[in-house]
């Protein structure tokens, strides 16, 4: 494999070009800075960018290339939500699991990828480390593959994989990946942790977010057994389950003994433990994410966050109000997945009010946010209050299970909003 500078690499990129830039916590950075310094020479150039935690602001971002690079979000992250946020890039809805389907089928053409990849092996297979997720179909559709090859990289099995001859253009790096902070459990999050962990069986296949939430949740399963792993997004908080044996990974259908995953975020410490670890795997989101594919495991245990929850079981995830905030990520997929997986449960977990003290359950969702998961797929929603079961459950029963679990400043406003809205069925239940 040749290796060319950054600044040789990128000028493969033409204008009118189409790009996607590698997400996760593997952006990579020198190949980005690059195609950013040749700004004054393209034009009309399409980013796609996905889920992804940047250490700074995408250097494309920048009010004098608002012509030149037209960024197409297909998850708002923390690299270019101010962008975005000004209206300068656009967003495309849709589930994490799909986006690949887009790729392949050529309603979003690529003409070129951008990645951070591991260097090769003695069989000249480099490694996408900790992101496959919407890179292996990138990988696939892109006329032109660009690569950092980086030291810091940990080589991951599974989909993540490419030979050096697919390679157009190396660039030579040592460049430290993001890390991201554990989230340290509050006592509110240690109490909703608490309430999920004990409706988790033994041999339960689990999918869990980033936060304190899940951490909460995890550290709470260290005495349970036979545990799996199944999910969109792995962290730090896997470690302890997976070092002590109550991850083995034993009881599931799909890929038995091995944890797998789409992508990783951590800390250096997560990357290094899945350095050439051969009993974890990291595969294409289309695949992870596959509904079907998710329920052949049994006991799946799916755990998910909200922005707020309204009174009939909507589920608000990617926005406050009309301002898109994030992405729908893989809810959607793990929830539909895990509700038609044999003794599966999936749970949306919220602390009862936010930082500001505004409740997350509300009579209404706020004017212009989205549904992520709709009323007649929810199960159950946990506050530090307890749990409030959906399943089979009413509108006016729903909004009474949800009423108990908010937090006890708002219940008599939120009771007032269903005795309206419910009449008779909801007065009737609380007489």
């Amino acid at each position: 494999m040749k290796y060319v500078s950054a600044a040789e690499a990128v000028r493969l990129i033409d204008s009118g070009d189409s790009i996607y830039i590698q997400g996760s916590t593997s952006i990579p950075e020198v190949l980005s800075q690059a195609l950013a310094d040749r700004g004054n020479e393209l034009r009309n150039v399409t980013i796609y960018a996905a889920f992804a935690v940047g250490r700074c602001e995408a250097p494309y971002c920048r009010p004098e290339y608002k012509d030149v690079f037209h960024v197409k979000s297909l998850f708002v992250a923390n690299n270019i939500r101010k962008w975005l946020a000004e209206g300068y890039g656009t967003t495309i809805p849709a589930f994490l699991g799909e986006i690949p389907g887009l790729f392949r089928d050529g309603t979003l053409p690529l003409d070129a990828v951008f990645l951070n990849v591991s260097p090769p092996d003695e069989d000249g297979y480099c490694s996408f480390g900790i992101s496959a997720d919407l890179a292996v179909s990138a990988v696939e559709c892109a006329r032109k593959v660009i690569v950092q090859v980086n030291k810091a990289m940990p080589y991951s099995y599974g989909d993540a994989l490419i030979h050096v001859s697919k390679i157009d253009a190396a660039v030579e790096v040592d460049d430290p990946l993001v890390e991201v902070p554990t989230a340290v459990p509050t006592d509110i999050d240690i109490a909703i942790g608490r309430h999920i962990a004990e409706m988790i069986p033994d041999g339960a296949t689990l999918q869990i977010g980033v936060g304190g939430i899940p951490n909460a949740v995890l550290a709470a399963l260290k005495d349970h057994q036979h545990l799996g792993l199944h999910t969109e997004a792995m962290t730090d908080g896997v470690l302890p389950l997976l070092e002590s044996g109550v991850i083995d990974n034993s009881q599931k259908t799909v890929c038995p003994g091995i944890s797998v995953a789409s992508l990783a975020l951590g800390s250096r410490r997560l990357y290094d433990y899945m350095d050439y670890r051969k009993d974890l795997i990291l595969k294409d989101v289309a695949w992870t994410n596959n509904p079907f594919r998710i329920a052949q495991n049994p006991k799946v245990m799916a755990i998910n966050s909200a922005v707020e929850v309204d009174l009939t079981g909507q589920i608000c995830a990617d926005s406050v109000g009309t301002r898109i905030i994030s992405g729908v990520g893989g809810q959607h997929d793990f929830m539909y997945g895990g509700s038609l997986s044999e003794g599966g449960k999936t749970f949306i977990a919220i602390p009862s009010m936010t930082e500001k003290g505004i409740s997350k359950i509300k009579p209404v969702l706020t004017e212009g946010a989205g549904v992520v998961t709709t009323r007649h797929m929810i199960q159950n929603v946990v506050t530090e209050y307890g749990v409030a079961e959906l399943r089979g459950k009413s509108l006016a029963e729903r909004a009474k299970a949800l009423i108990a679990i908010a937090h006890p400043s708002v219940r008599e406003e939120l009771d007032r909003a269903a005795a309206a809205r419910f009449g008779h069925c909801y007065s009737a239940r609380n007489a």
